[in-house]
C-alpha cells in the first residue's frame, strides 16, 4: 500500500532523484555470492554502491574447505576460516543468525575474504578481508556495511586527496574570509556560511565509517539551511540595510577565482576518481550515439547506471564523441571532461546572476564562493553528475525573465535527476502575482493593461507549452527504443524500492510513517510557495527555489554529500544577494519588471 503513495509523491515532487545509481545488492540464495571487497588502491572502491564507486576489484573466487593452501597462497581455506571465526564481532552476528555459515574466498593483491551468509544464503551477514602473507586480519563488516561498500571508510573513495586536511582545511578558510565582518563578528551571514561547512563534520565521520554519526550529523544543516532560505523568500526579506562587506577589494577576489579554477581542473585531471555516476554518463551516452535502448541492460559493473532522467545521459554525448570510450571503467577522460564543464557552467551562470541582480561585486563575490567551497570540489573530483543539475536550476533562474526559456530549461533540469521537477510550479508562477503582473500587462498592451487573468493565463500557458516541448524533444532517445513502462521500472520504481543506509529513514528504520509524511510536507511547500505571493526578484526566487530543494532532500531514502551544489548556488545567491545594495535602475530591470509611465486602466471584459 505504501509503494503507490511513494510514488505519487516522487512523481509530483522528484523525491526520486536525490538517489543514485545501485547499492551492492546481497547474494541470492542461489548464488552466495558474497559482496565484493575494495582492493588496497584507494581510489577502487567497489562499483554497484550508490553514489559513487569507482573501479571493480574483481569477482571473489571460491574455495573449497581444505587444509591445502591454493597455489601462490601461504594460508589454506580452513585457516583463514579459523582467523574469522574467532572474531567475537563475527560470533555475535553469528549467534544472531542460527545456522548461519562461512566461505572463503580468493581475492587479487594476496588476499582472502571470508563471507557469512544466514541460513540458506539469503543474505550476507558478515564479511572478513584477510591478507595471506600475515594472516593479519584487515577488515572486517557487519550490517549494511557489508553490502554498501562506500560506508565503509575507504580512503580515497570519492574525490581522492580532495578529503585530505591539507586541501580541505585551507578551502574553509578560503572560502570564510572574504566574508568576515570582524566589526561584526556574530552576524547572521558568518553562521550562514558556518553552517554550509559544517557538513564537512558530516563528512569527516562518513570518511572514517561512522555511518552512525554521519547520517544524522547531516540533517541540523539542512534543516537550518531550510528555515533561512524560506526566510528570504518572504516579501521584504530580500533587502538588507546592511550592505556585504568584502574583507578585500573584488580584483583580488578575481584573481582568487582564476587561482582556484586553475587548480581545481588541474587536481581533477592527475588526481581525481570517475564514480559510477560519471560512469553512467558515458554508458548512456554511447547507447544513444548507437541507436541502442537507453534503459536497461547495463554493463554488470553498473547495472542500475540507468537509474537517471534522459537529459544526463544526452549531456554526456559531445564529451564522449570528443574522447570515445574503451567499453570499460578505465580512467573515462570523457566523464573527466563533462565533470570540468558542468562545474564551469555553473560557475559562469552564477557570475551572470550575481552581475544581473546587483551588479560585478556580487559576480565576483558568488563567483569566489562557488571555486572555494570544498562541496563543490567534492561534486568536481568525483566526476560525478550533480553539478550539471544545479547548473541547468542556475540557468532556470537566469531565464527568469522568460516564461518559455524558463519552462523549457525546468524541464531538462528535472529530467535529468528528477528531483527539480518540484521546482516546476515555483517557476510557473514566477512574476505572475501582485503588481508585476499589472505594469508587465500595461507594457504588453502599449499603456492599455490587459485583463490581469488573461495574461496570467498566457503567461502560464508559454511556460506548460516550452516544459512540455522540451520534456518531450528531451525524451526521444528513451521513447525511440524503450516503452513508458521499462523506463519507470528502471528509474522511479527502482528508487523508491531500494533501501539506503544513508538517511535516518533507512538508517533507523521503523520511521517509514514520518518519512512519508516528510515527503508530502515537501511537495505541499513546493505548491504554496507557488501560490503563495511572493516578492519577484531573482534573489527571493533563488532562495523559494533552494528551500523546495532541501525540502525534497530532507525526504529520501538515500541522501549524500554530492547533492549539496543542488542547493549550495541557489543558498550563496539568497545569502550573499540579500546583503548586496540594489543595482543601478538599468541593472535592476533585469529582475524587477518596469513600471509603466502612466497608471495602466484594466480593461473591463464585460
Amino acid at each position: 500500500m505504501r509503494r503507490p503513495v511513494v510514488i505519487a509523491c516522487a512523481a509530483a515532487c522528484g523525491l526520486p532523484a536525490a538517489a543514485s545509481a545501485a547499492p551492492t545488492r546481497p547474494a541470492s540464495a542461489a548464488t552466495t555470492r558474497p559482496a565484493s571487497a575494495a582492493t588496497t588502491r584507494p581510489a577502487s572502491a567497489v562499483p554497484g554502491a550508490s553514489s559513487g564507486q569507482s573501479t571493480s576489484s574483481g569477482t571473489p573466487i571460491p574455495v573449497p574447505a581444505s587444509n591445502v593452501p591454493p597455489a601462490g597462497r601461504r594460508l589454506s581455506a580452513n585457516a583463514v576460516l579459523a582467523i574469522a571465526d574467532a572474531l567475537p564481532k563475527m560470533k555475535a552476528i553469528r549467534a544472531k543468525y542460527a545456522g548461519s555459515y562461512g566461505g572463503a574466498y580468493l581475492k587479487p593483491a594476496l588476499r582472502w575474504q571470508v563471507s557469512y551468509f544466514s541460513r540458506g544464503g539469503k543474505k550476507e551477514i558478515g564479511q572478513v578481508i584477510i591478507d595471506d602473507l600475515s594472516g593479519r586480519v584487515l577488515e572486517q563488516w557487519t550490517g549494511f556495511q557489508v553490502a554498501w561498500t562506500m560506508a565503509r571508510g575507504y580512503p580515497g573513495a570519492f574525490g581522492r586527496h580532495v578529503n585530505a586536511l591539507y586541501v580541505w582545511v585551507p578551502l574553509c578558510v578560503l572560502f570564510l574570509f572574504p566574508f568576515i565582518d570582524f566589526r561584526r563578528p556574530f552576524s547572521l551571514l558568518h553562521l550562514d556560511l558556518l553552517v554550509l561547512l559544517s557538513f564537512s563534520i558530516s563528512l569527516a565521520f562518513f570518511n572514517h565509517a561512522r555511518i552512525y554519526a554521519s547520517v544524522p550529523l547531516t540533517y541540523p544543516p539542512l534543516l537550518y539551511l531550510l528555515a533561512r532560505m524560506l526566510a528570504l523568500s518572504r516579501p521584504g526579506a530580500s533587502r538588507s540595510r546592511r550592505p556585504l562587506r568584502l574583507n578585500v577589494p573584488p580584483s583580488w577576489l578575481a584573481f582568487a577565482i582564476v587561482f582556484l579554477v586553475g587548480f581545481r581542473i588541474a587536481l581533477n585531471v592527475v588526481d581525481s576518481n570517475v564514480i559510477d555516476v560519471g560512469y553512467a554518463g558515458v554508458i548512456g551516452a554511447q547507447r544513444i550515439v548507437q541507436g541502442k535502448p537507453l534503459y536497461g541492460s547495463y554493463p554488470s559493473d553498473n547495472e542500475h547506471g540507468d537509474t537517471y532522467g534522459p537529459v544526463n545521459y544526452e549531456a554526456y554525448v559531445p564529451f564522449q564523441q570528443l574522447l570515445g570510450w574503451s567499453g570499460r571503467w578505465d580512467e573515462l577522460p570523457a566523464a573527466h571532461a563533462a565533470a570540468i564543464f558542468f562545474d564551469l557552467l555553473a560557475l559562469g551562470l552564477l557570475f551572470m546572476l550575481g552581475r544581473r541582480v546587483r551588479g560585478p561585486t556580487l559576480a565576483i563575490a558568488l563567483a569566489y564562493a562557488w571555486v572555494s567551497y570544498p562541496f563543490t570540489l567534492f561534486a568536481l573530483e568525483s566526476n560525478a553528475n550533480d553539478t550539471l543539475v544545479a547548473a541547468l536550476v542556475l540557468a532556470a533562474l537566469l531565464a527568469a525573465r522568460s516564461a518559455p526559456a524558463r519552462g523549457a530549461l525546468a524541464a531538462l533540469a528535472g529530467l535529468t535527476k528528477f528531483a527539480p521537477l518540484a521546482l516546476a510550479p515555483l517557476l510557473a508562477t514566477h512574476r505572475l502575482w501582485g503588481d508585476a503582473g499589472h505594469s508587465l500587462s500595461a507594457r504588453l498592451g502599449r499603456g492599455r493593461a490587459l485583463p490581469l487573468w488573461r495574461w496570467r493565463i498566457g503567461r502560464l500557458a508559454w511556460f506548460l507549452c516550452a516544459f512540455a516541448l522540451a520534456g518531450a524533444a528531451a525524451c526521444i532517445p528513451a521513447f525511440t527504443h524503450d516503452s513508458l513502462h521499462t523506463i519507470y521500472e528502471r528509474t522511479l520504481a527502482y528508487q523508491s524500492d531500494r533501501g539506503s543506509p544513508f538517511s535516518v529513514w533507512g538508517l533507523y528504520g521503523g520511521l517509514a510513517g514520518l518519512q512519508l509524511v516528510v515527503q508530502i510536507a515537501a511537495v505541499v511547500l513546493a505548491l504554496v510557495l507557488a501560490l503563495v505571493p511572493r516578492p519577484r526578484d531573482l534573489v527571493a526566487l533563488a532562495a523559494a527555489c533552494a528551500a523546495v530543494i532541501i525540502a525534497v532532500q530532507l525526504g529520501v531514502e538515500h541522501w549524500f554529500y554530492l547533492y549539496i551544489p543542488w542547493f549550495a548556488g541557489l543558498a550563496l545567491l539568497a545569502l550573499l544577494g540579500s546583503l548586496s545594495p540594489s543595482p543601478p535602475a538599468r541593472a535592476a530591470w533585469a529582475s524587477e519588471p518596469a513600471r509603466s509611465s502612466r497608471p495602466a486602466v484594466a480593461v473591463s471584459s464585460g
